[in-house]
């Protein structure tokens, strides 16, 4: 047996979708307010943004299934979280640099 035939659930249509209702908070909300509340749970904004060809590329190539846009987010984060790094420990060293000069007096 294979893991569709398996499935029990009735195959969703383009109509059920059309019939949905949004429910934010138990309360019926309209597909915009529902949007904005998915969005703001998950933290994330939609945007647009060019970017060179070759970076796409890349980023399809080495994404597989995950989704090269999760993988762009993924690289950006961490370059933001290893600039923060390297602020914290230049400031680190600095008051360090300046408690030993201020020890030396």
């Amino acid at each position: 047996m294979s893991a569709t035939s398996d499935d029990e659930a009735p195959k969703l249509t383009q109509a059920h979708f059309e019939r949905a209702r949004y429910r934010v908070g138990g309360r019926d909300v309209s597909r915009a307010e529902w949007q904005a509340a998915a969005r703001a749970r998950i933290g994330k904004q939609r945007i647009s943004i060019m970017l060179d060809t070759p970076i796409v590329e890349h980023y399809r190539a080495k994404a597989g299934e995950r989704g090269y846009q999760t993988l762009i987010n993924d690289t950006l984060r961490r370059a933001v979280d290893g600039e923060q790094f390297v602020a914290d420990m230049r400031s680190v060293i600095r008051e360090e640099l300046q408690r030993a000069g201020e020890k030396r007096k």
